[in-house]
């Protein structure tokens, strides 16, 4: 049963892309053999995605709950700071969509090292959830901690490079992405279990949004000390690459990417191993479903890899570029709408947070009207990064007022709503948007002359900051629909108090 939802959830999230490239494909950019290759790696992405998902379901999941609640009833405050730390740090290193990332700003950008920029990304996400943990034990208020740290962003982000701009912001919402999520998440309610006191679930919320802050300021401080090579490309090999048979091109992948996953899991795996014998102490049936969750997760990222490295990425780079060498390319704008409502209707992670809202708002706030807010957000957030790609337009004039809303609104906003927009940030920009989009992005850039680094990176972070906005606007209006509601009410009650007692009498 687990197997068929996880397996709907992500023929759900890939098929909509898909159909969206064979309609471009059969009517203004035919894509040639690219689209055999773009096929097959979408069949393997749902795959891959399926398997992984149901991994992270059975193995991690769980371990993250009995972990959170295992460190804060030590009460022992360091301890649970470093082991935040090393598990987000090591959750990061495996998180795929930090790797799809890395992988794409070293093929715009050879100098960057794209294990260097992985590392400092888990480094980020790694000290922030150590800070999230210290804030729920500590009860810091969420938005001090969300403004004061947002307010460093922007500092580190004024003196860093421009090359790196971008690549930072985009950062932030490749983190939250199908491991980290889960598990990070998980780790936030074991800790908020622990406390006591009736605000302890609401505890939990935030927990992924003052993590995904972490590797924004990290990324910023690695573009502080190191400029980059401002866009010096790894040569192409897309065209060496359709000239293989395609079973051929696929598996030439495999062994690759299988040693990269191995790299990326074994640590973890090792934490687990360390978990086990220290703090959590599983049964042996438990123990069991751990390793089988780990063997399901690694055979899930190697699909997952080597259906985005062999079809998906080539082939969204492809399409943008031949849609920008159109006479007229500023089809790039209605197209990468169409693109952004598309994906972030077809996002399962954007269907449970609606029910979230609903549930939070007593059904006040309908899962449609939250669908609708956030399909047009990150449709014209998506249109406006394909803009930016034909302008040059600095991503400054967008992230800027963006935040500043953002932020200014949580003056306004209940808690709960503020802490579940900064949640969501990274749910608008699922794996689609790490994989295709951005591959979209890239490929229009290259093809328009541009400089990819400035111009193509942000698009993730453009979708991140949809819901920031969109749901604590929703959150401000379902508080003052209820002071309304609680207003009349209080004048209707003496009429009505009168009304009982002329019948009392």
């Amino acid at each position: 049963m687990q197997a068929k939802e996880k397996f709907a959830e992500s023929l759900y999230s890939v098929l909509p892309i898909m159909l969206i490239v064979l309609a471009l494909h059969w009517t203004i950019v035919p894509i040639g053999e690219t689209l055999w290759q773009f096929l097959t790696g979408g069949a393997l992405l749902v795959i891959g995605l399926s398997i992984f998902l149901l991994g992270t379901e059975i193995g991690m999941v769980p371990i993250g709950q009995k972990a959170g609640a295992a460190l804060t009833s030590r009460k022992n405050f360091p301890l649970m700071l470093g082991a935040g730390f090393v598990i987000g740090f090591l959750v990061t290193v495996a998180e795929p969509d930090v790797q799809v990332l890395a992988t794409q700003v070293a093929s715009v950008d050879a100098s960057i090292s794209p294990t260097a920029l992985v590392f400092m990304i888990a480094a980020g996400v790694g000290l922030f959830v150590a800070v999230a943990m210290g804030r729920i034990i500590l009860q810091v208020p969420l938005k001090l901690v969300l403004a004061l740290f947002y307010a460093l962003v922007f500092v580190c982000a004024f003196f860093t490079s421009p090359s790196f701009l971008g690549i930072a912001f985009d950062a932030g919402g490749a983190t939250t992405g199908p491991m980290t999520v889960p598990f990070i998440m998980a780790l936030g309610v074991g800790v908020a279990a622990v406390r006591s006191g009736r605000s302890a679930g609401e505890e939990s919320f935030g927990f992924i949004g003052l993590a995904s802050v972490g590797p924004i300021v990290a990324v910023l401080m690695l573009g502080m000390l190191f400029q980059g090579g401002a866009g010096t490309e790894l040569p192409h090999v897309v065209e060496e690459a359709v000239r293989l048979p395609l079973h051929l091109h696929f598996l030439q992948l495999v062994p690759e990417v299988a040693e990269e996953v191995v790299h990326a899991l074994a640590p973890l795996a090792l934490l687990f191993a360390v978990f086990q014998f220290t703090l959590l102490k599983m049964p042996p049936i438990q123990l069991v479903k751990m390793i089988v969750g780990l063997v399901y997760t690694f055979i899930g990222l190697v699909c997952f890899f080597v259906g985005v490295k062999g079809g998906f990425m080539p082939a969204g780079a492809e399409l943008g570029g031949m849609i920008a060498r159109l006479e007229y390319n500023a089809a790039l704008v209605p197209i990468g709408f169409v693109i952004g409502a598309v994906v972030v209707c077809a996002e399962p992670a954007v269907w449970v947070l609606n029910g979230q809202v609903e549930q939070v708002s007593g059904g006040h706030i309908r899962k449609k009207v939250m669908l609708v807010s956030l399909s047009v957000g990150v449709a014209c957030s998506v249109a406006i990064a394909m803009l930016r790609v034909m302008t040059g337009w600095s991503i400054w004039w967008f992230l800027i007022p963006g935040y500043a809303l953002a932020l200014g609104l949580m003056r306004f906003c209940p808690q709960m709503f503020t802490a579940i927009a900064f949640d969501s940030g990274g749910v608008a920009s699922g794996p689609m948007a790490s994989t295709f989009i951005l591959a979209f992005t890239l490929g229009a850039s290259r093809a328009l002359g541009g400089n990819p680094i400035t111009d193509a990176f942000g698009v993730i972070a453009m979708i991140a900051m949809t819901p920031l906005l969109t749901i604590q606007i929703l959150g401000i209006l379902y508080t003052s629909r209820e002071r309304k509601a609680e207003s009349r009410r209080a004048v209707n009650q003496p009429e009505h108090a009168e009304e009982t007692a002329e019948v009392q009498k």
